[in-house]
């Protein structure tokens, strides 16, 4: 089971999700300048310089069955644009998080994410069969969380003193999740949300 989810490429109207590699790491060490989202205390989004062991270590975990990493192309323009991964995989139950996901700034609060999400729940649920899927994030990172409930993801609980950060920190982790019941609303949720964003 350590080849579930095998690797795909997923297309939308906005983006299309590929398989991450070396290859992007010039556009990612671009995006990740856009906003100079490293600085954010609360994230653990690389900077330019450790683009490319972030890659390696998400290959890595690839390797081992525990994250499926995909490059965010923006369509119009060809580049990528950020990162995002199926992570914690649990084959036997049928579970992923969809998570590790950042975006250049300029590409935030726009249809990308929205975009980005529908893609990878369609695949999760409707390809793969999984019964939830679940959203983490830290419990201060309020534009994340207010994404995350804009997918109509329910919260189940904080997980206190989760994580250490990178600045000695303690994270508080917010927990959410949405499962294969709820999807066909969601889905239509989702839908309605982007056709908004194209008018």
């Amino acid at each position: 089971m350590n080849n579930w989810p095998e690797d795909i490429a997923l297309s939308g109207q906005y983006v299309s999700l590929i398989p991450l590699s070396m290859e992007h790491l010039s556009d990612l060490q671009d995006a990740v300048k856009d906003g100079n989202l490293h600085l954010l205390w609360y994230t653990m989004i690389p900077n330019s310089d450790g683009m490319a062991a972030e890659i390696i270590r998400r290959l890595d975990l690839r390797s081992r069955g525990s994250m499926q990493p995909f490059a965010i192309i923006d369509k119009s323009s060809g580049h990528a644009v950020g990162m995002t991964t199926f992570m914690n995989i649990d084959a036997t139950n049928k579970h992923v998080e969809i998570g590790s996901t950042w975006y250049a700034k300029s590409f935030q609060r726009s249809p990308v994410n929205t975009e980005c999400k529908l893609l990878l729940m369609s695949h999760a649920f409707e390809k793969l069969g999984c019964i939830a899927i679940e959203f983490r994030t830290h419990v201060v990172n309020i534009q994340s969380r207010r994404a995350i409930e804009r997918l109509g993801a329910k919260l189940d609980g904080i997980l206190r003193n989760h994580m250490l950060m990178a600045n000695g920190s303690l994270r508080d982790t917010a927990v959410y999740s949405v499962i294969n019941s709820e999807w066909k609303t969601i889905k239509a949720h989702l839908h309605f949300q982007l056709n908004k964003k194209r008018d």
